[in-house]
């Protein structure tokens, strides 16, 4: 009896706090939304930044880079590129810094619907997904099995719900479709059809793209309306690291580009294998690299949109391992965002996955130490933030929805202290001292500010060790195992209009079901 009565007045007001602040929030006044403005952090000083812009221009006009397709060397020769008797292409600096002066500075990645449209310019920061994982983590058996092509759509309905998790480039490989043309038609079918999200996606072959682009004007409902918004973009490894392109990636980014495709151009090297092992030298290399990218999207369309990819991977020299958990990689991300501020290039790297097999602490530690440092450091484009485990190898739905929780407070962070006569509260202290009651609780001033300044975790604890007792022990996991199902048993919020629909299943292979 004495029990119930204690918790039925404790609760009340905990029940009320709880339910205004589930209440939806005006965008304006949400603590946290997409695109708030970072670049507080520099782990670079502006004399580095210069030494190492300058050891980018001294290799692309020294060393070049090998194996470009004809079409792009035809493409960089006529834009004033050098083609050397090694068959190396070579940048003279002027060629490059007046491509630099030219690029387009400002990217929109278009939403399906208009609501999550992202802008990325400066140090506005976004947080999502990415990767090529082939497998899924399976947390009730704490084992690995294949990705398939429903757990990418399931992914996508998931980001659907999630406010902090704004963007949807694809995590997982549908390895239940060994056709390569089908995987690709059937990745942007799954993804479209679980969210109205910007998505990201790759292709296999340049044949590729046409379909693909194909099916797209479908979804928009005719080329023009998906020129004018383009809702899918293209992730694009348009290079080999160390320094060489990727013939068929660059024979699918010129096709992308044609038919108004954004392009990300992502140098992924990894530092001690196919990059510098020292951090300096790895985000040097991957700054060149992206910069001969950048050159070569506006020799094909000046102008056209593209997201500066600097991804230089971390990998632990005692045993050759990726480490993309590690300071080193959080370095890394931070000083390449200060690279794309130096150039004044939308600009996006890895940040927020983990070596860890499970969504354990190993996990929570280095996806929040990378997530907050690239936050801080103003990058716009925060790939691999949510979901990714075993070094890029492993996706995991339930950590994907805790990465919601996990990213909240990573953009709190990126918020930052807001200083002005109302915050500094001197008239709450004069209140409170001088006649008030001594404390701040329940005062109008803390009332009115407890959901525009403070986010909350959906899932994260924050109980008394006896309340958590008397909740019944709650457990993490089964909170994000229970909201996962909650979120499959509805159908799509994103699914296509049934004719479409059928119209779309009559001209493409799709694996997915009804």
């Amino acid at each position: 009896m004495n029990q119930q009565t204690r918790n039925s007045s404790r609760s009340g007001g905990r029940a009320a706090r709880r339910a205004a602040r589930a209440s939806a929030l005006p965008e304006h006044l949400r603590p946290v939304r997409a695109g708030m403005e970072g670049g507080t952090l520099k782990v670079l000083t502006e004399a580095q930044i210069e030494r190492i812009h300058e050891a980018a221009l001294t290799a692309l006009e020294t060393i070049g880079l090998a194996d470009a397709p004809q079409s792009g060397i035809d493409y960089l020769v006529a834009a004033g590129c050098i083609l050397g008797d090694d068959g190396r292409i070579r940048f003279p600096r002027a060629l490059v810094e007046d491509t630099i002066a030219k690029a387009n500075r400002t990217v929109t990645l278009y939403s399906r619907d208009g609501k999550t449209d992202l802008e990325l310019r400066g140090n506005r920061v976004h947080y999502g997904t990415a990767g090529a994982a082939v497998s899924m983590v399976d947390v009730h058996g704490q084992e690995y099995r294949d990705s398939t092509v429903q757990d990418l759509h399931d992914a996508a309905r998931i980001c659907e719900q999630l406010d902090n998790i704004h963007f949807v480039q694809r995590p997982m490989v549908c390895r239940d479709i060994p056709d390569n043309l089908e995987m690709d038609l059937n990745t942007i079918y799954a993804a479209c059809s679980g969210t109205f999200k910007h998505i990201g996606t790759s292709f296999t072959e340049p044949s590729h793209v046409a379909p693909a682009i194909e099916m797209l004007h479908m979804i928009a409902g005719g080329e023009d309306k998906y020129r004018a918004r383009p809702f899918v973009s293209n992730s694009n490894c348009f290079v080999v690291p160390p320094m060489k392109f990727a013939t068929e990636s660059c024979e699918v980014m010129e096709e992308c580009i044609k038919a108004g495709m954004p392009v990300l151009l992502l140098s992924a090297g990894m530092a001690g294998a196919t990059a510098p092992s020292t951090i300096a030298g790895a985000i040097t290399q991957a700054t060149a690299e992206c910069l001969a990218g950048l050159v070569y999207v506006n020799a094909v369309s000046p102008g056209a949109p593209a997201i500066f990819g600097t991804w230089p991977f971390g990998l632990d020299l005692r045993t050759g391992a990726m480490s993309i958990g590690s300071g080193e990689q959080a370095l890394l991300t931070a000083g390449c965002a200060q690279m794309h501020h130096f150039y004044d290039l939308p600009g996006g790297a890895a940040a927020g996955a983990s070596d860890s097999k499970l969504p354990d602490m190993q996990a929570g530690w280095e996806q929040m130490c990378s997530n907050v440092m690239a936050g801080l450091s103003g990058l716009n484009m925060v790939y691999e933030a949510a979901g990714m485990h075993a070094s890029l190898l492993g996706f995991c739905h339930e950590s994907l929805i805790l990465s919601d929780d996990l990213i909240g407070q990573a953009q709190r962070c990126v918020r930052g202290i807001e200083v002005s006569d109302e915050t500094l509260a001197l008239d709450q202290i004069a209140e409170v001292c001088m006649g008030g009651p001594g404390h701040y609780l329940g005062t109008d001033a803390t009332l009115s500010r407890m959901q525009a300044d403070y986010v909350y975790p959906t899932f994260g604890d924050r109980t008394s060790p006896k309340e958590w007792v008397e909740l019944g022990k709650p457990d993490l996991i089964a909170k994000a195992i229970a909201r996962k199902e909650e979120i499959l048993s509805a159908p799509s919020n994103a699914r296509f209009d049934p004719l479409l629909d059928t119209e779309l299943r009559s001209k493409f292979n799709i694996h997915l079901p009804m």
